[in-house]
C-alpha cells in the first residue's frame, strides 16, 4: 500500500491543510501507517495532480497564505474501490528484534536497555492512544460510540495500536523478567 490510501483515509475526517493533516497523521494515523511531513506534502501535491482531493488557498492576514485539501468524488471512490482489494499479508521488519535475535554475541546489559526503552517508548504511545480514545468517545460509552457514531474506522485502527502497544508491552516485559532470571542463575543475559 502506499501512502496515497492513508492520506486519502485521513482525509475522510473533513478540509484539512498540509499543517493539520500531519498534525492528524501523527495523532491518529500513525497507529497504522506512520510518514513524516515533507512526504506528506509531496503526497498532497501528487493526489491534487491525480485529481483526488482538491485543493483551494485560503488567505490570511499575518500568516501565509494556506491550501485546504479535500477529497474529490474521484478520490473517495478510488478509496472506496481500494477497501474491497485483499490486502498483501503484513510483514515484520524490525531492526530491534534482529538485536534480540544477536542479544547472545552481544551485550546483555545493551540489550536490556534498549528493551527498557522500548518499553518506555511503548507505553508514552498507549498513553496518548488513551487521550485520543477519551477524546473520540467523548463521554460516551464505548458501546454507544460503536452504535452511533458517524465514522467508526478511526475507532477501530486505535483499538488495534492500542492492542499491537499492549502486547508490545506484555512481551518486553516477559523477555526483562526471562533475562532477569538467567542473570540470577549464572547463565548468559
Amino acid at each position: 500500500m502506499s501512502l496515497k490510501y492513508a492520506v486519502l483515509a485521513a482525509l475522510l475526517e473533513g478540509e484539512s491543510s498540509g499543517y493539520d493533516l500531519a498534525k492528524r497523521f501523527d495523532v491518529s494515523v500513525a497507529n497504522f501507517w506512520s510518514a513524516t511531513p515533507q512526504q506528506l506534502y509531496r503526497e498532497l501535491e501528487r493526489l491534487a495532480g491525480d485529481g483526488l482531493i482538491a485543493a483551494r488557498v485560503v488567505q490570511q492576514e499575518r500568516r501565509p497564505n494556506k491550501r485546504m485539501f479535500t477529497l474529490t468524488d474521484t478520490g473517495r471512490q478510488d478509496l472506496r474501490d481500494f477497501t474491497a482489494e485483499p490486502p498483501r499479508p503484513t510483514t515484520i521488519r524490525d531492526e530491534f528484534l534482529v538485536k534480540i535475535q544477536a542479544m547472545d554475541e552481544g551485550d546483555p546489559d545493551a540489550t536490556r536497555n534498549l528493551l527498557e526503552e522500548r518499553l518506555e517508548w511503548a507505553r508514552g504511545k498507549l498513553a496518548r492512544y488513551e487521550r485520543l480514545r477519551d477524546h473520540l468517545l467523548g463521554g460516551l460509552s464505548e458501546e454507544e460510540y460503536l452504535r452511533d457514531a458517524e465514522r467508526i474506522g478511526p475507532y477501530l485502527t486505535l483499538m488495534r495500536g492500542r492492542a499491537f502497544e499492549e502486547e508490545n508491552l506484555r512481551w518486553g516485559e516477559q523477555v526483562l523478567e526471562i533475562l532477569a532470571r538467567r542473570k540470577a542463575v549464572g547463565g548468559g543475559g
